[in-house]
């Protein structure tokens, strides 16, 4: 059964190596993925899963992830690091998520992933994360994925009037645990906006039904015209 839930951004920005001399500007972001995670760990979970967009795979305790396609010489791993490991390369959302759990020194419950398909569909994406809540007894999730790329003129997605009401109603959601506002994003709609986080979290939604859980809003803002925000379920 889910018995914790962490929602962060995914940006390889959130990487004070990454951003450089513009780390500061996520100082608040990442102090809050903290917070979050904290909540996982507070959890005691058995299995923790990091999930995000991406190629689809799943990815075992101990892979692999690295940032030097960004210019930084920084590697990291799902968990304890396991030098047998021989899948390929996390994805970038859980490359992020990885670091996020070294950044807390977690050394909680193995360490999985799994990288979403961006074009699953809500109902597929509800039953992957009802699937994963029945891997262990007590199973806890850290949950990456941005909204809409598309709040300014100078986001990656250029500006859409219709970015700011989705990541209003995506974040609302998040915060409050609400399931059935998850499950009602609209998936063409999110397409068009460059919702990464989509999909990550309608899984998240199967994966606590049942669970009753409660949300808590931690951070939510659109630096760089893209929608990020931070919630803890527990």
């Amino acid at each position: 059964m889910l018995v914790a839930a962490a929602v962060c951004p995914c940006p390889p920005l959130l990487v004070p190596e990454v951003a450089a001399g513009a780390a500061p500007e996520l100082d608040t972001a990442r102090a809050a993925c903290l917070d979050a995670v904290g909540v996982l760990a507070a959890s005691r979970p058995d299995l923790l899963v990091v999930v995000g967009p991406g190629n689809g795979r799943a990815y075992p305790a101990g892979g692999h992830g690295s940032f030097r396609g960004f210019g930084v010489a920084l590697d990291v791993t799902l968990g304890a690091p396991d030098p047998a490991a021989q899948e390929p390369a996390l994805a970038d959302s859980l490359a992020v998520g990885a670091w996020l759990l070294d950044r807390a020194r977690w050394t909680g419950a193995p360490v999985e992933g799994l990288a979403v398909d961006g074009r699953s569909p809500a109902a597929a994406c509800a039953r992957t994360g009802q699937e994963l809540a029945a891997r262990a007894e007590r199973v806890a999730l850290l949950v990456m994925g941005d909204g809409s790329a598309c709040r300014t003129l100078k986001a990656p997605g250029y500006l859409d009037e219709r970015a700011e009401a989705f990541d209003a109603r995506a974040t609302e959601a998040l915060g409050s645990a609400d399931l059935a506002a998850l499950d009602a994003l609209d998936e063409t709609l999110a397409y068009e906006l460059k919702a990464a986080g989509r999909a990550p979290w309608q899984l998240l939604s199967g994966a606590a039904r049942g669970a009753g859980l409660a949300g808590r809003l931690l951070y939510e803002d659109a630096p760089y015209g893209v929608g990020y925000t931070v919630a803890a379920w527990s």
